[in-house]
């Protein structure tokens, strides 16, 4: 992952500090693309405010259907026996295509209610978020960097009175990706794996924890050699939006395709599964995925396959072409009638 600057420890001390004080904004907005710190951080606020998502005070909307009128009506309503009301807004669109009349009413908001938004994305031009910006408080729920993420997994492990090396760290990130919630998932069931002891190592890692980009590669070339060009494409997107580098896509996607060459090269020399999995280093049940899928070629077409990864490569770091569409024109080709 690529260092970069980022505000994001200053502001989420900043909110907890008001949650900290009882010193709260009238609007909050929560935004960004890691869904765990949002779904954290707009749970931690709808707790501190109203108390609990039952309360006759506690109003939630989700979607791009939500009318302002009716938000705003709600909005100058009194509370019920409090000194608050809450409404909690989600996934509006509203801090993308803009919303002038809630804009408005956020400049000067009734006294007695509280705003949350939490939305993946914003456009900071529109006038919505600028009077929240303005009036209350925005905080940005990013992609975490690999330091951040390596100490929010020592420091969970740690919670649960276990510990976990720096090494194995770096492998269960490698291993799972950094997505934050299904870190935390696999961080569960190692504990669980781990019970009866204190240290949880690699070899844990390995045995408990799914490796998901490898599954997602499998499915993908799976559908790329049935010519399912949809589904290879739409699985690839799933690999972007799980914040999955391109560059690392079109790596494992050239392994793939270099594993099929030299595998169809050794079956039609007749060699055995056993003698092409210890020869390309393959555990012996996957050998017979990769003979299958190389059915599906010629050898021509195989090497094709890896001349054309190897020159998107090449033009991607010359700067010629874009690596997000260096591996759509490589899944297109080969889900492509011949």
């Amino acid at each position: 992952m690529a260092a970069k600057t980022t505000d994001f420890p200053v502001k989420q001390r900043q909110l907890n500090e008001d949650i900290k004080n009882g010193t709260f904004k009238h609007c909050y907005l929560i935004y960004g693309e890691e869904a765990y710190l949002r779904i954290q951080n707009r749970d931690k606020l709808v707790k501190a405010l109203a108390g609990d998502a039952s309360s006759m005070n506690f109003s939630r909307f989700e979607g791009d259907s939500i009318k302002p009128g009716e938000i705003i009506d709600l909005a100058e309503t009194m509370p019920f026996l409090s000194d608050k009301r809450v409404i909690l807004i989600e996934n509006s669109g509203f801090f993308k295509s803009g919303c002038a009349e809630l804009a408005d009413y956020l400049k000067n908001p009734s006294e007695t209610t509280f705003f949350i938004f939490a939305e993946k994305e914003v456009d900071k031009r529109k006038d919505i978020y600028k009077a929240v910006s303005k009036t209350g408080f925005e905080m940005c729920c990013e992609e975490q960097d690999e330091g951040t993420l390596k100490t929010w997994i020592a420091g969970k492990i740690k919670s649960e009175g276990k510990s976990i090396s720096p090494r194995a760290v770096a492998f269960m990130i490698d291993r799972v990706g950094t997505d934050m919630s299904n870190i935390s998932s696999e961080i569960e069931k190692l504990v669980c794996y781990c019970m009866y002891r204190d240290e949880i190592t690699e070899e844990d890692i390995e045995a408990v924890c799914a490796n998901w980009l490898t599954n997602r590669i499998f499915a993908m070339m799976d559908a790329i050699v049935e010519k399912n060009q949809k589904r290879a494409i739409n699985l690839y997107y799933d690999l972007l939006a799980l914040k999955e580098p391109p560059a690392k896509i079109l790596a494992l996607i050239t392994r793939q395709f270099n594993l099929m060459l030299q595998i169809k090269e050794m079956s039609d020399n007749h060699k055995n599964n056993s003698a092409i999995a210890s020869a390309v280093k393959l555990a012996p049940f996957l050998v017979g995925k990769y003979v299958n899928w190389a059915k599906a070629y010629t050898r021509q077409d195989l090497v094709e396959a890896l001349e054309l990864c190897a020159s998107n490569d090449e033009a991607v770091k010359s700067g010629k072409l874009d690596y997000v569409i260096s591996i759509e024109m490589v899944i297109i080709k080969f889900t492509s009638g011949k």
